[in-house]
């Protein structure tokens, strides 16, 4: 199985300090739509794994936020892609749950959601703690400059040797040039 996690927000939308908190503020990223679309039809799962503590902070609803992905879901398959699934972590930073990322609990629900390993999986995200989880998951994690990215590797918040990207339509470009294996990632390329 060929299979990605991408982080949503700063990934495949726009990120916003306020949080993105109705469907109108949810904006693709330019290419990201067609990016993912690429991946789905060379065969590849994609699944969102995404931190919305807006729910724990009262900013939006469970409704709200179902109307959210629906509106991405639309768009990701108006570009002709699909999404294998959205799993999303509802609590807030002080919560102590498992599933907020940087720990890897949602990455492991795909597993088990999935029935697989996800030693080598790529996993996109924009911040420290999305390659933190992904490297606790046994993922192979993933940075792109949008959202969040640029800031943290200009802090110096990135570990050396994760691979980085420009976006996520740069990122998938160069994963389907490589023909990977059924779990392999990207060229390396280091910040």
């Amino acid at each position: 199985m060929k299979l990605i996690l991408l982080d949503r927000d700063g990934v495949i939308n726009r990120d916003s300090p306020d949080y993105i908190k109705s469907p109108e503020e949810w904006i693709p990223l330019p290419g990201s739509l067609e990016a993912i679309a690429r991946l789905s039809r060379a065969g590849w799962r994609v699944v969102v794994v995404t931190n919305q503590s807006g729910l724990a902070r009262g900013l939006f609803d469970a409704a709200t936020l179902d109307a959210i992905h629906a509106r991405m879901t639309d768009a990701v398959e108006a570009a002709g892609g699909s999404l294998q699934g959205i799993y999303h972590c509802p609590h807030g930073p002080d919560d102590g749950c498992g599933c907020r990322k940087p720990r890897p609990g949602l990455f492991l629900q795909v597993a088990r959601d999935l029935g697989i390993d996800l030693t080598g999986v790529p996993a996109v995200g924009d911040s420290p703690r999305d390659i933190e989880a992904a490297t606790a998951a046994g993922c192979r994690p993933l940075l792109v400059r949008t959202g969040n990215g640029a800031r943290a590797l200009a802090e110096g918040r990135i570990p050396q040797g994760i691979p980085v990207y420009e976006d996520l339509a740069e990122l998938v470009q160069a994963l389907l040039r490589q023909c990977p294996s059924s779990q392999g990632g990207p060229p390396e390329r280091s910040h």
